[in-house]
């Protein structure tokens, strides 16, 4: 790519940010994110963990090793990302979740013609068996799947589930930048379309109640209505997840709503 796709600049943000955080909407917890020693990130807020790949040059086993270790005692799957896919969509990352149950170890999607480890979910369990194909050498994921209980979801699976036909009817979720054209072409595609509510005095009289916009971060959102993020607004994110983070990435679909924090807004 010629720099580090975790810093490329995302409508205002960057691709980490971005995908960190849809992740982290999709899996409700621990979000660990997992780096080269010393690998800069940039800015991130407080919420995602960073641990280092202590195998650099190993391949994706060795990140995923990582971060399974991390994750061990506080999750039962993980959903598994790689930082270079800005499209991916919360609805998609629950449904593969959704598809590791009893008696299955890991899900991997064959989207487009392709098995996408990468965008897939495992049982953080399977972290000692990672390590010992790492001792051995065996780095590729399908030495993975061998070694454990698995399943895939085709285009016509996923595209089954309400939500994700809904908002990723193109399971654009597994697009992957991979040349500098990759993210020209996508950096180069409008913002996702949102809708934005104004309650109280952030309402203009006579305005309406909610608007249709692009937008792919809440801060860009807020710009596009005139309303300032502040200690004195705070936004919901689908009538539940606060905050004020201007970063915070938007998808398709995503209601945000605007009210004033002051007694009586």
């Amino acid at each position: 790519m010629g720099s580090p796709k975790a810093l490329l600049e995302w409508h205002g943000s960057t691709l980490l940010r971005r995908v960190a955080g849809m992740v982290g909407r999709g899996v409700g917890g621990p979000v660990v994110l997992v780096r080269a020693p010393g690998q800069a990130l940039g800015c991130l807020p407080e919420q995602f963990e960073v641990v280092e790949d202590k195998e650099e040059g190993r391949g994706p086993l060795a990140g995923l090793s990582a971060g399974l270790a991390a994750l061990a005692g506080r999750g039962d799957i993980a959903y598994v990302s790689s930082t270079d896919a800005p499209f991916l969509h919360p609805a998609f990352v629950r449904r593969i979740l959704a598809e590791v149950g009893n008696g299955v170890d890991a899900c991997v999607p064959f989207v487009r013609g392709f098995r996408q480890p990468l965008a897939a979910a495992y049982r953080v369990s399977l972290a000692p068996l990672v390590q010992s194909l790492l001792a051995a050498d065996r780095l590729r994921p399908a030495f993975l799947l061998e070694e454990c209980r698995w399943t895939q979801l085709d285009d016509a699976a996923l595209l089954a589930d309400p939500d994700v036909a809904r908002f990723d009817p193109g399971l654009d979720s597994v697009t992957n930048l991979n040349e500098p054209s990759d993210y020209e072409s996508a950096r180069s595609l409008p913002a996702p379309e949102v809708s934005v509510e104004r309650f109280g005095v952030l309402r203009p009289p006579g305005s309406p109640e909610q608007v249709t916009i692009r937008a792919a971060t809440l801060g860009a959102a807020a710009d596009a209505i005139g309303v300032p993020l502040s200690t004195h607004v705070v936004a919901a994110l689908n009538g539940d997840q606060i905050s004020r983070d201007p970063t915070e990435p938007l998808v398709r679909g995503d209601v945000v709503s605007f009210l004033s924090a002051e007694a009586g807004g």
